[in-house]
């Protein structure tokens, strides 16, 4: 359309033809073909929207660390049932549920009395077995000189002797069920194999306990240290010993940085642990090979059956960091918006490894020397064109930060 404005030009109209009806319809004509043709030489005249001004950052590789948390399961040093090894009444029961006892502190009592008969019983055996090889010695030694005078034939000698040897293997015999029985009854009186926490007590005083019992008298926990045991899978854990020097795994355990607890409450536990142990083989199930790490547990926070999270540390020479204000995520894919040499955005999936802080570690999608769209990138939209401001890395952690 000519933007210039329309005038309407004079039409002259035979008198002959000057119907009222016929001169309002022309007339309404004319008027909204000026209507039409003023609103398009206005839209035609009507200047561009204007391109954003949006900052945008270089990408560069630089060095980085990424934490990665694994889930854990707590346990004591040492973690023990506490079972009979005789069966009878249980007669006392020293300590609650919960209570912290000494190594060899006594913590159960079962009914002794069969066990001390037992053990006298053993005892006059073995008195016995002493009388009848003292009666043996007394029928060699009475042999011995009639041998040597051949009153009596050497045979009868060596019936004899054959008869003390008899008798002092009785004494043998007999000693043994003396130690057996004064061990019986010493385990009538059940004592703490370590130091640690008593757990639950299901069986009362009176009950009837043997050494067959499904469920123990209880459970004992040693947990000035505590252990932390988390897997990881296959693709992680060559990563992970790729990470340090060495010719053995042992080797590369030793260098391997101090470890955090996190706690149920998402707490740090106040003291780093140590990776000490790794285990010999995959889980075939899993496909996860488990880890250990121990913690110091001076004050008894932890206990066995905690629950966590091992935060570890990875260090990365060259990594790609991405802010990740400068993401959006969309259908389970996270996106950054590049620009081109024509300042034109694309949208460009990527593919995450790893946080380090507020950044994301970047695997793949972008590249060194791409550059980024930081803010603004809700309103944006493919191949839109916008005038990139330059920012500098402290620019970026600025808006980050927001």
């Amino acid at each position: 359309m000519n933007s210039e404005t329309f005038i309407p030009k004079t039409i002259a109209i035979p008198k002959t033809q000057l119907n009222p009806i016929s001169i309002m319809k022309k007339i309404t004509l004319l008027s909204i073909m000026a209507v039409f043709i003023i609103s398009c030489a206005d839209k035609s005249q009507a200047p561009a929207a204007a391109a954003p001004t949006l900052p945008v950052m270089s990408i560069s590789y630089q060095a980085a660390s990424t934490e990665t948390e694994y889930p854990a399961a707590l346990q004591g040093a040492v973690d023990v049932e506490i079972r009979p090894q005789v069966s009878g009444n249980l007669e006392r029961i020293y300590v609650d549920e919960g209570t912290y006892v000494n190594k060899g502190q006594t913590l159960f009592k079962i009914n002794e009395r069969p066990f001390r008969e037992q053990l006298n019983n053993a005892l006059a055996n073995l008195h016995a077995a002493e009388a009848a090889y003292l009666n043996a010695q007394l029928e060699v030694d009475k042999l011995m000189p009639l041998v040597l005078n051949k009153v009596v034939s050497e045979y009868q000698l060596k019936t004899a002797k054959a008869s003390q040897k008899i008798a002092a293997a009785n004494i043998e015999q007999a000693k043994a069920m003396v130690g057996s029985a004064r061990i019986n009854l010493g385990y009538t009186n059940v004592t703490a194999p370590v130091s640690g926490y008593i757990g639950r007590l299901p069986k009362k005083q009176g009950s009837l306990v043997a050494s067959t019992d499904v469920e123990p008298l209880t459970s004992l926990s040693d947990v000035h240290e505590v252990y932390a045991y988390f897997s990881l899978g296959e693709t992680d854990f060559i990563k992970f010993k790729s990470l340090y020097t060495g010719n053995t795994l042992g080797d590369k355990i030793k260098k391997i940085p101090p470890v955090t607890l996190i706690l149920a409450d998402n707490s740090d536990y106040p003291q780093l642990g140590k990776i000490d142990m790794v285990d010999g083989q995959f889980d075939k199930n899993t496909g996860a090979i488990t880890l250990r790490a121990t913690f110091p547990n001076a004050g008894g926070t932890l206990r066995s059956g905690n629950t966590g999270k091992i935060r570890l540390g990875i260090q990365h020479n060259d990594a790609i960091l991405i802010p990740q204000s400068a993401t959006v995520e969309m259908q389970d894919k996270i996106f950054v918006f590049t620009l081109n040499k024509a300042n034109k955005v694309n949208k460009m999936p990527i593919t995450i490894i790893g946080k380090s802080g507020t950044d994301y570690l970047i695997k793949d999608g972008v590249k060194s020397g791409d550059q980024i769209v930081l803010s603004g990138i809700d309103k944006l939209q493919e191949g839109q064109v916008i005038q990139p401001e330059k920012t500098t890395a402290k620019v970026a952690q600025i808006i980050n930060k927001k």
